[in-house]
């Protein structure tokens, strides 16, 4: 019998992922704080639950893919004392890893498992069956869970113990809103410079200067209209500030990514 696979967070990217698994056949239970967010499965096989206890009693996995690390430790504060044990949790969310581990210690006790698993790829990727899993934990749990997130992503890695998947998932977004500042600047100096923004981007696509935080940041219209994204990556940023202190690698992708990411989110 397939695993019976609970999800939580149907946003736009946890709208796609338990779409994924809905239509590769798992038995799939959903809740949703707006009902609004449960119509688009309305045609489906997937089933409702009345709240996060009845959907964690029905299910033997757990998929959470709401907005932060609030949000997950709601969700989790619910979800824990309702599962059967040897059920299993994957955080799919973008949290402290600290917070992964203390979950992860709270679902021991009730004998269960959680793994952090944050994706990477958006809505698009997610609906293509594309994105990228980063995964923390136990390594047979981590294995356990492999063909459920296999229905959405189409590369999947262990880092390491419990946090280690929400860690490099920092690092990667560190990394973006260092990638977009940089754009951020290169393009401003070409505009001084005279240079046709298009034609530059055609170049740097295809150069070695080439990043997809540029090719993100050459097609919008104004920073402005990646405020929505730099608030996203801002605390992502301040997250893994949080990881590593004042530790000289965190402060050259801060110094890059931080002055950027505030501008934009104050325009």
């Amino acid at each position: 019998m397939m695993t019976k696979v609970g999800f939580i967070g149907l946003g736009s990217q946890g709208a796609p992922m338990a779409r994924r698994i809905v239509d590769a056949g798992y038995p799939v239970v959903l809740w949703a704080r707006r009902p609004d967010s449960l119509l688009p499965f309305a045609e489906t096989a997937a089933q409702t639950a009345a709240s996060i206890a009845d959907l964690g009693a029905r299910s033997e996995h757990v998929g959470i893919c709401v907005v932060d690390d609030a949000g997950v430790s709601q969700v989790c504060e619910q979800l824990i004392p309702a599962m059967h044990p040897g059920g299993r949790i994957a955080i799919h969310s973008t949290v402290h890893p600290r917070l992964c581990v203390a979950l992860s210690a709270q679902a021991a006790a009730r004998g269960l498992s959680l793994i952090d698993a944050p994706v990477s790829g958006g809505g698009p990727a997610a609906a293509a069956g594309t994105l990228t899993v980063m995964v923390g934990g136990d390594e047979a749990a981590a294995a356990a869970a492999r063909p459920i997130f296999a229905t959405f992503a189409s590369l999947i890695v262990r880092l390491g113990g419990v946090g280690a998947g929400q860690t490099g998932k920092l690092i990667n977004n560190a990394l973006m809103a260092a990638h977009v500042a940089t754009a951020h600047h290169a393009l401003a100096a070409a505009s001084i410079l005279g240079l046709d923004r298009t034609a530059l981007g055609d170049i740097v696509k295809a150069s070695s200067g080439r990043s997809y935080g540029f090719e993100v940041y050459a097609r919008l219209p104004s920073p402005s209209a990646f405020a929505h994204g730099a608030k996203l990556l801002a605390k992502d940023v301040r997250l893994l500030g949080e990881v590593l202190g004042e530790d000289p690698s965190f402060r050259g992708l801060r110094d890059l990514a931080q002055p950027f990411l505030n501008s934009v989110m104050k325009s």
